[in-house]
């Protein structure tokens, strides 16, 4: 992992346009390509990021960009898209890179993980024909919690939340991507499931090409008897 605290600024295009003045910013490449731009605000959502698969190619600046201050140009393009990130970087104050490794991935708890086993375990919610393959399905970026075969062929990936969020639509989204590398699994498409999810990640996935599945934890645990209900 790559950190650079810098004065930049930065210009999104593609699918929407966005811009960041100039202002001190975090900078964070990561090993699976991801470049993203903090603040010291916001908590841990960064201002602006592109996600893999993309490349960096850092270049230097023009005679009129030099001319305003500027040391180095960013541009991270992605692979799959227009989408083009470009950053312009004016006084570095740090730059270091990281080994930080293999990480083994969040261990869920509490309702997290009984959905996550429940849903294994009644993997016909996913749709009929589907079959379990495994739970926490070990990637290089992190654990899938649920990978499924399709009737149709090929997998799917699951990904669950107790509030379903756009973190949770961008993790799977970075699970897809490496897990359509791998010829003996692809095509696989994702399953974002949640007990409740927010519109905005409703709207992501679908742009995604991700399915939104809602859990009914107390139907999935035998709790809530349907054959019992008034209304």
């Amino acid at each position: 992992m790559r950190l650079v605290v810098a004065q930049c600024s930065a210009r999104y295009s593609g699918r929407l346009t966005a811009h960041l003045p100039l202002a001190t910013r975090l900078l964070v490449v990561k090993a699976d390509g991801s470049v993203l731009l903090h603040s010291d605000g916001g908590s841990y959502k960064p201002l602006n990021w592109m996600s893999p698969p993309c490349t960096l190619r850092v270049s230097d600046p023009d005679a009129e960009a030099t001319a305003r201050g500027v040391t180095q140009v960013w541009t991270v393009q992605h692979t799959k898209s227009d989408d083009r990130l470009e950053i312009e970087l004016h006084e570095v104050a740090h730059d270091s890179s990281h080994e930080l490794g293999v990480d083994p991935g969040l261990i869920k708890d509490g309702v997290e993980a009984h959905l996550q086993e429940l849903l294994a375990a009644q993997i016909a919610l996913l749709g009929d024909g589907h079959s379990l393959v495994r739970r926490e399905y070990m990637t290089a970026i992190g654990p899938v919690d649920i990978l499924a075969r399709a009737p149709e062929g090929g997998h799917v990936a699951v990904e669950i939340k107790r509030r379903g969020d756009i973190d949770g639509v961008e993790q799977l989204t970075r699970y897809l991507e490496l897990l359509n590398r791998d010829p003996l699994l692809a095509p696989v498409r994702g399953i974002f499931a949640a007990q409740e999810i927010k519109p905005q990640a409703r709207v992501l996935a679908k742009d995604r090409g991700i399915a939104c599945l809602l859990l009914d934890y107390d139907a999935m645990r035998g709790v809530d008897d349907a054959d019992s209900r008034l209304f």
